[in-house]
């Protein structure tokens, strides 16, 4: 039995996914399939990777008809390879007709952002590093392609602006100094939740640590640069390294010391898995 994640908007999602695609109507289905007809197909991965999505895949189909059944091969974190059965879907032909691409949109996806998180979070295993993701999300995809985050083995950060503060460098700008931003939020945010400063230099880093902020990150540093900031924190603070990590070599990050490493590459450029719904004759 494929279980939904427990996301409240998920159905939202993928009902506004099905509208976009769907239009007025499925014309060619219409004509060409009889609405009796009943069919069964394999989901099938051409490509190398890790499985993300496989409930949404179904929601979408039996939102469409719930006489749809599929039969779950692999599961949600699961590695494929080109050739693996991942699913058998069975029933009205016409359903399963509509729904396939925004089904299958869904499931490549999700798998190409699991995928590529666990190729990240491989570099640094050993480490104390976590690999975590960013808001450089999908518009209206965040829910479901953070979930793709976490069967990847990464970790998410901020989910939304309410989740915690995170003092950038315009936020700097208009609040005149690092201090001011940091006394100004801490005047108002719940006590619970970290306060966390973007710095791009060893001055920014002191005031940072004066004004006594939970974590900073170090934003587009060199190697070297990190590794003479690692060494000044000296464990005053997390430590945070951001600034297109996606390109960057995050096995030397990591043996800096660092403790999460932000890619907004994770969710922001990801290559899709590639993955097909073929029919049984």
């Amino acid at each position: 039995m494929l279980t939904m994640p427990n996301f409240l908007a998920a159905d939202d999602i993928i009902k506004n996914a099905l509208i976009e695609d769907i239009g007025t109507g499925d014309i060619t289905t219409t004509a060409c399939i009889d609405q009796k007809s009943v069919s069964k197909a394999n989901l099938i991965s051409k490509d190398n990777g890790i499985l993300c999505g496989l409930p949404v895949f179904a929601r979408v189909l039996t939102i469409l008809d719930n006489k749809i059944t599929i039969s779950a091969i692999k599961n949600d974190g699961d590695r494929i390879v080109p050739g693996d059965i991942i699913a058998s879907v069975e029933g009205p032909s016409a359903a399963i007709l509509t729904g396939e691409r925004v089904a299958l949109n869904f499931l490549q996806r999700l798998s190409g952002i699991a995928t590529r998180t666990s190729q990240a979070v491989a570099l640094v295993k050993g480490t104390k590093t976590k690999i975590v993701d960013t808001r450089k999300t999908t518009p209206g995809l965040r829910t479901l392609e953070k979930y793709a985050v976490r069967t990847g083995g990464g970790r998410n950060h901020r989910f939304n602006l309410a989740d915690g503060v995170l003092i950038k460098d315009n936020h700097i700008k208009a609040a005149g100094s690092i201090t001011n931003a940091v006394n100004r939020a801490r005047s108002i945010a719940p006590h619970a939740l970290r306060i966390e400063v973007e710095c791009e230099s060893i001055a920014q880093i002191d005031e940072a640590l004066q004004a006594g902020v939970d974590t900073i990150m170090l934003d587009n540093m060199t190697l070297e640069d990190m590794t003479e900031a690692v060494a000044h924190i000296n464990d005053q603070a997390f430590i945070e390294a951001s600034g297109n990590m996606g390109s960057k070599n995050l096995s030397l990050i990591a043996a800096l010391g660092i403790d999460y490493i932000s890619i907004g590459a994770l969710t922001n450029s990801v290559t899709a898995l590639d993955i097909s719904l073929r029919f049984v004759e």
